[in-house]
């Protein structure tokens, strides 16, 4: 493999992945926001949501090429958890970190703006870390070796 190719694939496994932990992080956010929940709670639903998610959006495909549940359900551990806890990390740590930032609301600039800014923080962050697994086989290089 090139030193482009790990690289390459890394971006898209972290857009992927990103995409699940964006998901469980909106919705857990405008809940969170909506319920008047303090900071902490909040995030306390956005991380399992950003699980949730981010793994289904590996297993489903992965049912959809005949692979059993357990199998695929294995597999997509195996192969988001570390992303998928490097973004939480990341952008848990960006969005506390922002004053107001959650407290301001779903109808302003200053909530939106800090969730994507932490996203694309956890984003920067995790392409290295993804791209490492892949190199090494494992992360998302995993979920390709069912895909063929």
């Amino acid at each position: 493999m090139n030193g482009a190719q790990p690289t390459k694939l890394a971006i898209k496994a972290t857009l992927h992945c990103l995409t699940g932990c964006a998901i469980g992080e909106i919705l857990g956010t405008v809940i969170g926001s909506g319920l008047n929940w303090s900071n902490w709670n909040t995030e306390l639903l956005t991380i399992p949501l950003a699980f949730f998610f981010g793994y289904s959006l590996t297993i489903r495909p992965l049912l959809r090429h005949g692979l059993g549940w357990k199998t695929a359900t294995g597999v997509a551990l195996g192969a988001d958890t570390l992303s998928i806890v490097v973004m939480e990390l990341m952008d848990t740590l960006v969005i506390l970190l922002i004053p107001g930032a959650l407290a301001a609301g779903p109808t302003t600039l200053l909530f939106w703006w800090s969730l994507a800014f932490s996203l694309l923080v956890a984003f920067i962050v995790a392409v290295p870390v993804n791209s490492w697994l892949i190199v090494r086989g494992k992360g998302h290089a995993l979920v390709h070796k069912h895909h063929n």
